[in-house]
């Protein structure tokens, strides 16, 4: 099969790191992406946060748009529920408007951050749910409100003569419910839920409820954390011991942290009860070859050729290096 590569950066400040030095190295990833021939280069979207920079990634993605020549640019992704569909379509429209066929609006469901944040974000009232704000925001990247509704004629100017391409990206079979319900490509995020029947439910259901458009037929993505190294020994004492903590509110709300204690932290700011169910983080570790080994095993299991990876691999530097040989593994596979 002809695997696709995209990266997601979530501009992660290493110890001893400035946000600022944790932006900049974003920069540098997305050129070294372009360098290497990735197809994609995303940014995440996390608030309150003193590890992750990225909280604005419409800001990142027009300077990135700005420092790259060819490959796409977007958002892993935009929390669509915090914020106002229009004013989401018309960032968007003005980013593909300065940069025609590189833009990608990836929409995603998690809160980006620990309920503070997400208080801070909604006190606009809009309790509207993410299917309906979905609905508006390809309404206005593509044209206008229609006749009888509330806002008809409406436009999110400027109109870009090539519209962002729109994704959603989840953890769940509901998120997989939704891209197939507006016909769009759907990643699945497996860094972040490991559980691999889980992910297996997604896509099944994604693709038999998929509703074919003239633009889209279904287009199933999976979202990896890899580290390759020069060695296997390398790469495992990068990997080191990371957790995914799975947790689960009284009120039955469920959320994926990386450590106990930010999973304590969630549940204080809500108020609320929990469990937390503890996993080693899913990471695709090792060598050249083992990544590109597990990468394609990935691919035949869940009947995908296109991945979105991400790396916790130590420092820049690791980063770099790791995202450089897993581009000459795929470029060296041999099927």
């Amino acid at each position: 099969m002809a695997i696709k590569l995209g990266i997601l950066d979530q501009s992660v400040a290493s110890a001893g790191q400035t946000p600022a030095e944790a932006l900049a190295n974003t920069v540098k990833l997305a050129r070294l992406a372009e360098e290497l021939g990735y197809e994609r280069f995303w940014v995440s979207e996390h608030h309150d946060s003193a590890q992750l920079a990225g909280s604005s990634p419409e800001v990142l993605i027009g300077y990135l748009l700005a420092r790259t020549e060819r490959i796409s640019i977007g958002s892993g992704g935009v929390m669509l529920q915090h914020y106002s569909p229009y004013k989401v379509a018309e960032n968007f429209n003005v980013l593909a408007s300065l940069a025609p066929g590189r833009v990608e609006l990836g929409i995603g469901r998690a809160p980006g951050g620990l309920p503070r944040s997400t208080s801070a974000l909604q006190r606009t009232e809009d309790a509207r749910s993410l299917s309906d704000k979905l609905v508006e925001v390809e309404m206005y990247i593509s044209g206008s409100a229609p006749d009888g509704h509330p806002l008809a004629g409406l436009k999110a100017s400027p109109i870009p003569e090539h519209p962002a391409d729109v994704y959603i990206l989840g953890t769940s079979v509901a998120s997989a419910e939704l891209a197939a319900e507006r016909g769009l490509p759907y990643v699945f995020a497996l860094f972040i839920n490991n559980d691999p029947a889980a992910a297996k439910k997604a896509f099944e259901t994604y693709r038999s409820r998929f509703i074919r458009t003239g633009k889209f037929v279904p287009r199933p993505i999976l979202a990896l954390s890899v580290i390759a190294a020069d060695t296997e020994e390398e790469a495992a004492a990068l990997a080191g011991e990371l957790k995914s903590v799975r947790v689960t509110l009284a009120s039955g709300k469920t959320v994926n942290v990386s450590t106990e204690e930010q999973a304590q932290e969630f549940a204080r700011q809500a108020g609320e009860a929990y469990t937390a169910e503890v996993r080693a983080a899913d990471i695709t570790t090792g060598d050249k070859d083992s990544v590109r080994s597990r990468i394609l095993e990935l691919g035949r299991q869940y009947g995908v050729e296109e991945f979105i990876v991400t790396s916790a691999a130590g420092g820049f530097e690791q980063r770099a290096r790791s995202f450089t040989l897993l581009k000459e593994a795929m470029a060296e596979q041999t099927v």
